[in-house]
C-alpha cells in the first residue's frame, strides 16, 4: 500500500488557505502527522477520507488518482475523526454491529464474530452491553478505533485520537495502533501530542500553517535539535529575561535561583551543558527556530 499526495491545496470559501502545496509519500506502517492546532491536519485528513475535495493537486492511492476513484478508495478506508459521536440509544456491541453492517458484512453470524473479536481486541468486551454514550472518554476512543478497523480496511486514518485521555488510556490506545501497524496497512495518525509520534511511528511529517516543514523519521527529526538543548543555572533576577529570549522547558528552583533546561542554537549568552534531546525538545526547537525555513527532508 502507498499514498502519494501531490501539490495538494485547499482554499475555503472565505479565501482561507488551509493547505499549500502539500507533498507527502506514505507507505505501509504507522505514519505520524504532527503539528499545532490549526495547522491544517484535520483538513488533510478529511481530504484523504473523501469528505472534502481539494482546491488543487491530487492524491494517488496505489497509483490511482483519488479524484477519479473516490468510491473504490473510500471502501478501503477506516476513519476515526476528532469529533466522533455515538448514537445515544445503541449499546456498545450494537453500535459496532451497525458499523460492521456499513462496512459490508451482511452475514449476521460473521458480524457477530467480527464484533466480538474487535471488542476483545480493544478491551471493551466486558462493557459490550453498556450504552456507547455512557462509556468513559478512553473507552469511547477505543470503540471509535474498533469501528474504524471493522472489516479490515487497508488505510486507517485517526485524527487527534488521544486528546483528553489520561496517560494510561493514551498508552493503551497507542498499543492498539502499534499492533495494527504490524499488518500490511497504512495508519495515518494526526496529532499535536509529540508523545503519540515518538512511541508509535516509523515515519512522520510536520505540518504548520498548512505547509509541510519536515518529512522523515522521528530519529531524523530528533537530529535537528542535537546540540541545541542546554542545562544551566539562572539567578532569580535573570529568569524573566531568559524566558523572553529562550524557550524554557523545565525549571527546578534552588537556593540561588533555578536549574533550567532550555532550547537555544548556542550557549553564547550563558554557561550551559548540552544534553541529549528528546522529540519534544526537537518539536519546540523546530517551531521556534526552523519554521521560516524551507522544507527539511531527511530520507
Amino acid at each position: 500500500m502507498d499514498i502519494s499526495i501531490q501539490n495538494l491545496n485547499k482554499v475555503y470559501k472565505n479565501n482561507y488557505q488551509a493547505l499549500t502545496d502539500v507533498n507527502l509519500d506514505i507507505e505501509s506502517g504507522m505514519f505520524g502527522l504532527l503539528g499545532p492546532n490549526g495547522a491544517g491536519k484535520s483538513t488533510l485528513m478529511k481530504i484523504l477520507v473523501t469528505l472534502l475535495e481539494p482546491s488543487g493537486g491530487d492524491i494517488l492511492v496505489n497509483g490511482k488518482p483519488l479524484s477519479k476513484n473516490r468510491q473504490d478508495v473510500r471502501s478501503m478506508i477506516g476513519y476515526l475523526p476528532q469529533d466522533f459521536r455515538f448514537f445515544a440509544k445503541l449499546k456498545t456491541y450494537e453500535f459496532l454491529d451497525y458499523a460492521a453492517s456499513l462496512a459490508g458484512i451482511s452475514s449476521r453470524k460473521e458480524r457477530r464474530n467480527e464484533v466480538e473479536r474487535l471488542l476483545e481486541q480493544v478491551g471493551l468486551y466486558e462493557v459490550r452491553n453498556r450504552y456507547a454514550n455512557k462509556l468513559s472518554g478512553g473507552m469511547k476512543r477505543r470503540l471509535g478505533i474498533a469501528q474504524a478497523i471493522v472489516g479490515d480496511p487497508k488505510i486507517v486514518i485517526v485524527d487527534e485520537p488521544t486528546t483528553g485521555l489520561d496517560p494510561e488510556e493514551r498508552i493503551r490506545f497507542r498499543n492498539i495502533l502499534a499492533d495494527l501497524s504490524q499488518r500490511d496497512v497504512i495508519i495515518v495518525l494526526s496529532t499535536h501530542i509529540v508523545g503519540d509520534i515518538s512511541s508509535t511511528c516509523t515515519q512522520m511529517a510536520l505540518l504548520n500553517e498548512g505547509k509541510i516543514g519536515f518529512t522523515g523519521s522521528p530519529n531524523d527529526f530528533l537530529e535537528l535539535s542535537q546540540g541545541k538543548v542546554w542545562r544551566t543555572h539562572v539567578n532569580f533576577d535573570q529568569m524573566e529575561v531568559f524566558k523572553q529570549k529562550y524557550p524554557v522547558i523545565t525549571t527546578i528552583p534552588d537556593a540561588n535561583g533555578y536549574e533550567v533546561e532550555l532550547i537555544a542554537p548556542s550557549a553564547d549568552d550563558f554557561v550551559g551543558e548540552a544534553i541529549a534531546p528528546n522529540l519534544e525538545h526537537a518539536y519546540v526547537y523546530f517551531m521556534e527556530y526552523e519554521t521560516n525555513n524551507s522544507l527539511s527532508s531527511h530520507e
